[in-house]
């Protein structure tokens, strides 16, 4: 099976589910997980397929000449000239594998859920189908097409299952996500146009010559509007409110992937077809991406709700991503892309921690309100220490290579920048050791405070009889956390396709 097949099986699932009595709770639980888990196999096979070609072919030629692989390419509406175009590189293949994990332990830490049990796995299958072929679109209308078909589940989800002012939340992530793709549909149609009405194929517009002043134009409305959805800053503000609202499974699609869909929206396309356009704005999205990643780190730390914490660590993550791509070296290019793994892996299990194993439990989110659950739900705590270590960019997980390539890419593009960023991660330490201190540590009863603080035994009399982590949360939360180090320790097992498809960017920007 070619990797096409993520998305044909993925709606295979839903259309069984959709003839499934909705009594059948746990069937289709069964048939959602049985789905993500031969979507995901099917990727992975095709990775490690791909990956051995590009270092067969690097090691034989020294570079790339094209690091696509084509998948199909058949009309679909000729009188417009969309083709269905599919193809992977070594820039969509990571993200593919991503999209593929978050899924599968998606639907483990929605184990739990009852109401609607039917509704929500349609849509949740729904929305990863759309998310596969995002990354694996070649032709600009049917990558508009597959974005849309992401976004639109996104609001049920929230809105029905979500909690927090949800129906707030799951509007005003519509509505910001909408705007950003009317800008993106006039830019797309410009570039249409700028081609002469000939073709929506990425790779023939990247061939076509647009001009100097169309792409100056052009290229924020393309770029702005993708970079909406990846969170940069001042279009950030859905984002906190929307991973708040969102169920425990939406908030990990909602960072975990939707928003790299952003980001590589802006690469695909912006950067890929407008290279003038993108040499006369890389400064301005440098400086909002800096913007962003001090902003969102600042934030996170004055936060009292846990999962606000981890929404605005988001945004300041999703910046390091940003202030990759606007580098425009391989260092900091590939360290962006990495990022967007790493991340989309350590935000799906810090918003599994927050929202499934504490705040399902805990009914609350307040830091003030926490206290000692080490002692009560210690695989938690574990959890979040490890999620959280990468987050801060320890070294030996993923976090660690992906911002230190792109700090040093930002470097060389102008110091300053690679200074201006490295406040974040004093800053990035802090939320994380003050959130695990808050909600995990025990603390000392105030004196007179008549028990309403934490004792010596705070966690065990304020959080009594605590349900226990499931089996399914565990195997979810293991599967996470091994992808972190396994990434940290080994990061050429992606880094190697990566930098090999960047270089072959960067020859065609020059």
């Amino acid at each position: 099976m070619q990797v096409d097949w993520t998305i044909y099986l993925t709606f295979l699932g839903v259309g069984v589910i959709l003839l499934l009595p909705r009594e059948s709770k746990n069937m289709i639980r069964w048939v959602a997980l049985l789905t993500g888990v031969c979507a995901l196999l099917v990727a992975l096979k095709n990775y490690f397929d791909y990956n051995a070609w590009v270092n067969a072919e690097v090691a034989a030629h020294g570079s790339l000449s094209d690091g696509f692989k084509q998948i199909a390419n058949v009309p679909w509406i000729p009188a417009l000239n969309v083709n269905y175009h599919l193809a992977v590189d070594g820039i969509s293949f990571p993200l593919v594998v991503l999209n593929g994990f978050v899924c599968v332990t998606g639907i483990l830490f929605s184990w739990n859920i009852e109401t609607r049990v039917k509704e929500f796995f349609a849509f949740f299958l729904t929305l990863i189908a759309g998310v596969y072929g995002v990354f694996l679109a070649m032709d600009l209308f049917l990558l508009f097409v597959f974005y849309e078909l992401a976004i639109i589940p996104k609001y049920f989800v929230i809105a029905i299952w979500g909690s927090t002012r949800k129906e707030y939340g799951a509007m005003k992530l519509v509505l910001y996500s909408f705007v950003g793709s009317a800008l993106v549909f006039i830019g797309i149609l410009a570039v249409y146009a700028s081609a002469g009405g000939q073709t929506f194929d990425i790779l023939e517009l990247a061939k076509h010559p647009i001009s100097r002043d169309v792409q100056i134009w052009v290229f924020p409305l393309i770029f702005v509007g993708f970079a909406v959805l990846a969170g940069m800053w001042p279009f950030h503000t859905w984002a906190p409110t929307g991973h708040v609202a969102a169920p425990t499974a939406a908030s990990m699609l909602l960072a975990g992937v939707v928003m790299k869909l952003g980001s590589y929206g802006c690469f695909r396309g912006a950067m890929l077809l407008m290279p003038e356009g993108l040499e006369y704005w890389k400064w301005w999205i440098a400086w909002l991406a800096i913007i962003g990643i001090v902003y969102g780190a600042a934030v996170a730390l004055v936060q009292k709700d846990f999962k606000f914490i981890i929404g605005y660590s988001s945004v300041s993550h999703m910046g390091f991503v940003l202030l990759g791509l606007a580098t425009l070296n391989l260092a900091g290019m590939s360290g962006a892309f990495l990022q967007m793994f790493s991340h989309g892996i350590v935000a799906s299990l810090l918003f599994a921690v927050v929202g499934r194993m504490v705040y399902d439990r805990t009914h609350t989110r307040q830091l003030d309100e926490l206290g000692g659950l080490a002692k009560v739900i210690p695989f938690a705590c574990v959890t979040f220490v490890i999620g959280g270590a990468a987050s801060m960019g320890l070294p030996g997980f993923s976090g660690f290579v992906a911002e230190y390539q792109i700090l040093v890419g930002a470097f060389q593009m102008h110091p300053v920048l690679a200074l201006a960023a490295g406040i974040s991660i004093p800053l990035t330490v802090a939320y994380i050791l003050n959130a695990n201190d808050k909600v995990f540590m025990e603390r000392d009863q105030p004196a007179g405070s008549g028990g309403h603080g934490h004792g010596h035994d705070g966690g065990e009399h304020s959080h009594p009889a605590l349900p226990p982590i499931s089996l399914p949360e565990r195997a979810a939360a293991i599967i996470l956390m091994a992808l972190l180090v396994i990434v940290g320790l080994y990061p050429s097992i992606m880094l190697n396709m990566i930098k090999a498809n960047v270089d072959v960017f960067l020859r065609g920007a020059r």
